[in-house]
């Protein structure tokens, strides 16, 4: 462990860099630089590449021959491979919801035919909707239009009916 703390400092001081500059390259804080340089800790495979990279110098000989070292980059690489193996099970698939999309939408185009639920239906509609939703924007802008279609329409029945009543005259033919 010592052996490599000491050959990452010689490895800054060489190249002349700070630990501050050398954390701010790698995106760590300092104490972390100051961590692997006084043997409390190991870089992740990631640093240690970056290292090698900013001291221009091979891992190999950056790592020497410290045994230490290499069985904790090993426990990090199967630590790795079993996390990978979590996600794979993992349902990751954006749009998974593609029967709740078209449900909705025809919820919503459905309702356009009862004035007054189609003011409401397609409010419930867009709230149930989600960005996972296989037409997330189209069920937005399908409810937007069900509901001023709704608007216009119970408007036209209520001026009909109560606002200006047609003065139409239904003869009975006998």
């Amino acid at each position: 462990m010592a052996d490599f703390s000491l050959q990452l400092k010689s490895a800054r001081i060489a190249q002349g860099f700070s630990q501050n500059e050398v954390a701010t390259i790698l995106h760590v804080t300092r104490q972390s630089i100051s961590k692997w340089e006084n043997g409390r800790g190991y870089p992740d495979l990631d640093n240690l590449i970056q290292l090698s990279d900013i001291y221009k110098m091979s891992i190999d000989k950056l790592l020497k021959e410290n045994s230490e070292l290499k069985e904790q980059i090993d426990v990090n690489n199967e630590q790795i491979a079993e996390k990978r193996k979590q996600l794979k099970k993992i349902n990751t698939s954006p749009y998974q919801n593609t029967d709740e999309g078209i449900i909705l939408i025809l919820l919503a185009m459905v309702s356009v035919l009862l004035p007054p639920v189609g003011i409401f239906l397609p409010m419930y509609v867009m709230w149930r909707n989600t960005k996972y939703n296989s037409l997330h924007k189209t069920i937005i802008l399908v409810s937007l239009l069900v509901i001023v279609f709704s608007l216009i329409s119970c408007y036209v029945v209520i001026e009909d009916k109560w606002i200006t009543p047609s003065k139409t005259v239904v003869y009975q033919i006998k």
